[in-house]
């Protein structure tokens, strides 16, 4: 998240730390921010019952997270290269261990709400602190390379075992261990940090904070008016002027990091046409993503009527999918280009939301089911790394760090607005129809399902659409002189 530039200026800490022990802590750390989004899953229909949430605020317990997530992670990067990346990592830490208490805890929707966001600010200091950590610990070549492979495979195996281990908990002990479990967790890391990593600081520079309160606002404000529109109507004077107030404070922000010296993002590098619109497919692509994965949960569960474990079982052999797909379009890249491997995915993954949009209210699994779970993950490993490559393409070095930073936020806050917005369309006046017709309770819900499902395969259409106006990509370095000069080079360095 940092910045090359940056971190060479770091101090390298202390040389007695073992390298291989940071690393160890920092995937821990890590691990535990990537096992949040999926683990939460397996558990919706158990907190639905559980807090009595409806329908229409049960996206909350999703957005709530991914929304701070995204939001904040640029101000959390900023803050890690002023504080120190430890202390930093430290604060993070400790605040998704209290939230994670205090959401294990709830009895209530909004104590849960509240919670999940605050573990999203959590986490968006832990992630940059944590990477930029990783980056000063190794030096550029072999060694960082290795610790970057392992460090993202923790996505395909946090996936798997997030939604393993949130159907054991939840059909074990209860739903709220999935949150309990990261309390010890965060309290050994905080307590051992000082003792395993170096300290570390960036470039210090001025903070934004009016950029990182405004754009949060206008996004938390954004996601509530959606939510509203399925109870009240789009038309609604509840909803409205949520739409037009969270579109002015979005304008806001735009506005803001123009005037600003050191903006906390730099709308200069938008200029390059590779990253703009890879990221704004990245948005879109994650859109879809989130919404499979809340909604099948839901069908799997009310629908198929299986168990929380069976659930989480259900997804194995999608993330297995995507994790060996990764693997092979990390090779196919080099040969074919990152562009038609991002469109091959696509396709895959808009045909897996199709086939889910058809599935029966009695489908079984392996015929129903696992063929649109494997053509999905297929699609995920075959869009995740081409996207990556694009997002970075042409980027001068001394903005790789701003690069990864977007990139990473773009895949957040498309989550939690995709979501959003297939929930909206889905739940639009579903418990005022279930109400007037409750025999017809299940097919009403089995409606809504594939009305979700159709939304995301629309986001990854939208996001195949955007992949056709990406040049032939291959990875590989890039001419210093393809990558355009522009005002925020220099305003970021």
């Amino acid at each position: 998240m940092t910045s090359p530039r940056a971190d060479a200026s770091a101090p390298a800490g202390d040389d007695t730390k073992s390298p291989g022990l940071i690393l160890a802590f920092l995937c821990i750390a890590q691990f535990m921010v990537f096992l949040d989004v999926s683990i939460v899953n397996v558990a919706i229909p158990s907190i639905e019952r559980s807090l009595d949430i409806s329908a229409a605020d049960l996206p909350y317990v999703v957005t709530a997270y991914g929304t701070l997530l995204g939001g904040c992670l640029m101000l959390g990067s900023r803050l890690a290269d002023t504080f120190g990346r430890r202390r930093v990592l430290q604060v993070g830490l400790a605040l998704f261990g209290l939230a994670s208490l205090a959401g294990g805890a709830a009895q209530e929707p909004i104590l849960l709400f509240v919670s999940r966001g605050v573990q999203g600010l959590g986490a968006a200091m832990i992630a940059p602190a944590a990477l930029s950590t990783l980056t000063v610990t190794f030096a550029e070549g072999e060694a960082r390379n290795k610790a970057l492979g392992i460090w993202g495979g923790l996505a395909g195996i946090a996936s798997v075992a997030g939604v393993v281990f949130g159907g054991l908990l939840t059909e074990g002990p209860g739903w709220r261990w999935i949150f309990f479990v990261n309390v010890p967790i965060a309290v050994a890391a905080v307590l051992l940090a000082p003792r395993i990593l170096p300290e570390s600081k960036g470039e210090r520079r001025p903070f934004d904070i009016p950029g990182a309160v405004v754009i949060t606002g206008g996004l938390m404000l954004l996601i509530y008016s959606l939510d509203e529109a399925i109870t009240y109507g789009w038309g609604s004077a509840r909803v409205v002027p949520g739409l037009v107030v969270a579109g002015l404070l979005i304008a806001a922000f735009v506005v803001i990091e123009q005037r600003r010296r050191d903006p906390l993002v730099p709308f200069g590098i938008f200029r390059l046409p590779t990253l703009r619109t890879a990221n704004i497919a990245t948005v879109f692509f994650l859109g879809s993503v989130v919404t499979l994965f809340f909604f099948a949960s839901l069908y799997m569960q009310q629908i198929l009527e299986y168990d929380a474990l069976q659930t989480g079982l259900a997804y194995v052999p999608l993330a297995v999918m995507a994790g060996v797909a990764a693997g092979v379009a990390s090779q196919l890249v080099t040969k074919a280009g990152a562009k038609p491997v991002l469109m091959a995915g696509l396709v895959f993954a808009t045909i897996g939301l199709f086939l889910l949009s058809r599935a029966d209210a009695d489908a079984a699994y392996a015929s129903g089911v696992l063929p649109a779970f494997l053509l999905f993950g297929l699609g995920m490993g075959f869009s995740f790394v081409p996207l990556q490559i694009a997002a970075q393409m042409g980027v001068p070095d001394r903005q790789a760090g701003l690069a990864a930073g977007l990139i990473n936020t773009s895949q957040e806050l498309g989550g939690a607005l995709g979501l959003a917005v297939a929930a909206t369309i889905a739940y639009q006046n579903l418990p005022d129809q279930i109400a007037a017709a409750p025999a017809r309770a299940q097919e009403l819900l089995m409606d809504a399902f594939h009305q979700a499902f159709q939304v995301g395969a629309v986001l990854t259409l939208a996001a195949f659409v955007l992949a056709l106006l990406l040049p032939r990509l291959k990875a590989g370095p890039q001419p210093a002189a393809e990558a355009p000069a522009d005002e925020t080079a220099r305003a970021h360095a």
